[in-house]
């Protein structure tokens, strides 16, 4: 029933820039907007890439519709053209300067040019002897302020009374509200004091204007802001890297000779030249020609890997010494770097579990501020005295600016975009943010052992015979063998074919998955599979149990084979052990993570493997569909449980762990389930992933820490009036900067 309504339904998961975005109450807002929408789900709304993300049923009545929610909740979406998920091309993304941070850079230097004089002319009122070289009355130098204040606020502080009225129309309030608020009542009442002090003063009474406060503030504001955009821009240099592996041209052949086409012309089954030092613009198959490829791109392996015809080439490589030709297999996003793009632009713009926390405070941290604000006005108009108004007025603005929840904001998203960014660049692709939280957690790692922990190519080590010639029983083995699928099957029909024993086809075949087979040559009946498997059909094969368990003792598979109902032999097949596999077992120890084996094999093998690789748990004997089981075993416990592994029959049990962490060199359904996948392939990555995700939660803990610090600490003495309104402007303009900078610590992260 659900796959027929999906086949009906079909959702597309389209991610889309938000404009007019400050502060964490913003993505509250913005995230119910869109999640209103009738056939809207996973609506996830990113603080620090500007984006929200959401799967939807892919129609431009539904698009329209969240169009308008969004800008009526005040914030403008931008929706992408004709048929694409994403409005933004490689090159868009590669800009160094988007259009919002030019704005916010003009804005600033326009407020900085005019506050400097504006400050000097304020200071010259508070100081004897420099006031007298001014040729103005107090009344005449007001209203200069005035003057030079009023494109302060109608030009550089336009965005935050635009969005403060579009807030108000819709009864909600943010970051913008509370500049708005602050520095729209200094100036309002300075306005008031330069044009017409008779309705608020006492005659005699000496005029007080706060112009130079209003326009330090926004100043202060806007080059925080600034600050912050340059700072979030260094975030995702992870993405632009991968974008700039790109080339923009490939050389192609036609049946007119050699042509230059743009790489966005480049189509399936299109035939093109790769010369040395040239990156590779299509992933493909090589035709002709020999050379070595550069893929530490997609690896983190240094050494170029040889290519010679039929092997595969991925887009965004380099060629290194010799030339070749390959035919195009796919491009574009479908290509293995378009898909690591895509899936690393998509864990960026996830959010972490640990932000439901800042998430929740932002929804109404802001119209407490605010009541916390008027409540402070209120008190210091009743205590403050002579000059109550005055001193209530600047309290009131004080907790206004030191309360905007910027930090808060971007405290999570910033420093999930630098970790999921670092590990990309390093070959470890986190599919989410949750699961990169959860990794750090992580008590217990299982491994599969065929293809992770080993090689995942077994080879035939030995050949022990009962009055059988040794070839004959290669021969009719791999004859039968060569129907299966088995690693083990492929590793004896390799060995016939090695020692050139000619091979013929069975004339029956049955495969019993995980005991064995069975099977009929030149009209013998052929059993292969392990001891079990042959006393289910009454053939003894003790006189092989010394060998058969000497054999198993060092690690290796024992197949035995019985012909005509006749034990005939044993063929022992081990799978080598992968380099870096003792090293990475080693290093999770420093982690303090307890270690298990999965393995078919049986108990003394398993022992064996686990014993040289100093592994602290095996679990033998253990059938493809049971691993599933054994994780979920595992899990009872309470702890966090990992599983690695690289097969389709790992699948489920990638699923079933917290965290599934796949081998990139593995299956497609393997790295499809896993939530972390490891492109170079080997064990070391486990151990990277881990402390990549410790770095970044103990980074993003930080973060949250000194953001609901600086707030709790900073209201509180805005309040009591021990906090100018200037430095609580300076203050929370690099709030947000430190937030950022202490995220940005984690591109130096040493994690090999």
């Amino acid at each position: 029933m659900t796959e027929n309504i999906s086949k009906i339904i079909k959702t597309e998961k389209i991610s889309v820039p938000v404009e007019g975005m400050t502060c964490a109450s913003c993505v509250t807002r913005v995230e119910k907007s869109i999640a209103k929408v009738d056939g809207v789900s996973d609506v996830v709304v990113n603080l620090a890439t500007g984006k929200a993300t959401f799967n939807i049923d892919k129609s431009q009545e539904k698009l329209n519709e969240i169009k308008k929610m969004v800008e009526d909740a005040g914030y403008k979406l931008a929706l992408p053209k004709d048929n694409s998920t994403t409005v933004e091309d490689d090159d868009a993304q590669l800009t160094p300067e988007s259009d919002f941070a030019k704005n916010v850079k003009r804005d600033f230097l326009l407020a900085l040019i005019l506050t400097i004089p504006i400050f000097i002319l304020s200071m010259s009122q508070l100081i004897e002897g420099f006031r007298g070289a001014i040729p103005f009355t107090d009344s005449q130098l007001n209203k200069i302020l005035l003057i030079l204040t009023t494109p302060v606020i109608f030009i550089s502080a336009k965005r935050f009374y635009i969005a403060f009225w579009n807030n108000l129309k819709h009864f909600t309030a943010d970051m913008n509200s509370l500049v708005a608020v602050g520095t729209g009542a200094a100036f309002l009442f300075s306005v008031l004091m330069t044009l017409f002090p008779e309705l608020i003063l006492k005659e005699g009474g000496i005029p007080h204007v706060y112009f130079d406060t209003t326009v330090v503030i926004i100043t202060l504001i806007l080059m925080g802001k600034w600050l912050e955009v340059r700072a979030k821009t260094r975030t995702g240099t992870a993405i632009k890297k991968l974008i700039a592996l790109k080339p923009k041209t490939a050389l192609i052949k036609t049946k007119d000779g050699e042509k230059v086409i743009n790489i966005n012309e480049l189509k399936a089954d299109d035939i093109v030249i790769v010369k040395p030092g040239e990156k590779i613009p299509a992933d493909g198959k090589i035709v002709a020609g020999y050379s070595t490829v550069d893929e530490s791109m997609l690896t983190g392996e240094s050494f170029p890997v040889e290519k010679t015809p039929e092997s595969k080439v991925f887009g965004g490589t380099i060629n290194k010494s010799g030339s070749f030709e390959f035919e195009v297999t796919v491009t574009g996003k479908e290509s293995v770097l378009g898909k690591i793009i895509t899936l690393v632009e998509e864990a960026q713009g996830s959010k972490a579990p640990i932000q439901k926390l800042a998430d929740k405070v932002a929804a109404v941290f802001v119209p407490i501020v605010i009541v916390i604000s008027i409540i402070t006005f209120i008190v210091w108009l009743t205590i403050g005295g002579d000059d109550a108004f005055t001193i209530a007025l600047i309290n009131f603005v004080a907790v206004l600016i030191i309360a905007c929840p910027c930090a808060m904001g971007l405290a999570t998203p910033t420093a999930l975009i630098v970790g999921i960014g670092k590990g990309a660049e390093n070959g470890i692709l986190i599919k989410d943010g949750e699961h990169l939280e959860l990794a750090h957690k992580i008590k217990t790692v299982l491994f599969d052992k065929t293809g992770t922990i080993t090689e995942g190519k077994p080879v035939v080590s030995e050949v022990i015979t009962n009055g059988y010639d040794e070839n004959e029983l290669l021969r009719l083995t791999a004859s039968i063998e060569k129907r299966s699928e088995h690693p083990l099957a492929e590793a004896i029909v390799n060995y016939a074919n090695v020692k050139g024993i000619t091979i013929s086809d069975p004339e029956e075949f049955e495969s019993t998955t995980g005991f064995g087979i069975i099977g009929k040559v030149e009209n013998k009946k052929i059993l292969v599979g392990n001891n079990n498997f042959l006393s289910n059909y009454n053939v003894a094969a003790n006189h092989f149990e010394e060998d058969a368990n000497k054999l198993s003792s060092e690690g290796k598979t024992v197949v035995f084979v019985a012909i005509d109902g006749k034990s005939s032999g044993i063929i022992a097949i081990e799978d080598p052990i992968k380099n870096t596999s003792i090293e990475a077992i080693k290093e999770l120890k420093k982690l303090n993570i307890r270690t298990v084996m999965i393995t078919g094999d049986n108990k003394l093998s398993a022992k064996h493997i686990a014993k040289q690789l100093g592994i602290d748990a095996y679990e033998a004997e253990v059938l493809p569909e049971d691993k599933a089981i054994i994780v979920a075993k595992y899990q009872k416990g309470g702890e966090t449980i990992a599983m690695v592994g690289d097969g389709i029959n790992d699948a489920p049990a990638l699923a079933q762990a917290d965290v599934g962490i796949a081998i990139g060199t593995g299956t497609d359904v393997a790295i499809e389930t896993g939530d972390i996948v490891l492109m170079k392939g080997d064990l070391l990555g486990v151990a990277r992933a881990l402390r990549l995700s410790k770095a970044t939660i103990r980074t993003i803990k930080q973060n949250l820490f000194w953001a609901f610090i600086y707030n709790t600490v900073g209201i509180p003495l805005a309040a009591i009036g021990w906090l100018n309104p200037m430095f609580a402007a300076l203050a929370m303009a690099f709030s947000s900067v430190s937030v950022i900078s202490n995220s940005l610590r984690l591109k130096r992260l040493k994690i090999w």
